[in-house]
């Protein structure tokens, strides 16, 4: 609930900043754009396949990087490096598998603000495609689990 209401905030930040962007901009699809995912090529099965191939990489990477055996000072990768290699992590997802969809891999970080884009006052704004708002949410926690549980299974069962 905290990630969604902070990404909300967050898309209420960025209407501000964009507020005098609203009604020169007469492309409603730039908007919902600016607030939420949208995929390239509309199709369900794909697009929702691409959401899980993302999050459980994210999720797998995010449980594996920091892992105990692998950020340690007398290792390449140092305990300070975590955070830098997370975020190249979520970069390299985004060069690899954000075109399709825009790769959500959150639910929090498309519904969130797709809520602000629905509730606040756009000029000309066209409408939240809702149709499409369940993969960036049922993607990302069908990969995030399962990512979690290989991670598990083969991590933690072999004793890493």
């Amino acid at each position: 609930m905290a990630q969604m209401i902070g990404a909300f905030l967050g898309a209420v930040v960025v209407w501000l900043a964009y507020l005098p962007h609203w009604k020169e901009t007469p492309d409603t699809a730039a908007k919902l754009g600016i607030f939420c995912t949208a995929p390239a090529v509309r199709n369900a099965s794909a697009n929702l396949l691409t959401e899980i191939i993302a999050t459980f990489m994210l999720v797998l990477g995010a449980l594996a990087i920091p892992a105990k055996n692998n950020l340690k000072a007398e290792l390449v990768f140092s305990t300070g490096l975590g955070p830098l290699l997370i975020g190249l992590l979520v970069f390299s997802i985004g060069l690899s598998l954000g075109g399709p969809t825009g790769y959500a891999m959150s639910p929090a970080r498309d519904l969130g603000p797709r809520l602000a884009h629905f509730i606040l006052p756009i000029a000309g704004k066209g409408h939240s495609d809702w149709s499409y708002a369940w993969v960036p949410v049922v993607g990302p926690i069908i990969g995030g689990v399962a990512g979690a549980l290989f991670y598990k299974a083969l991590w933690l069962g072999a004793g890493f």
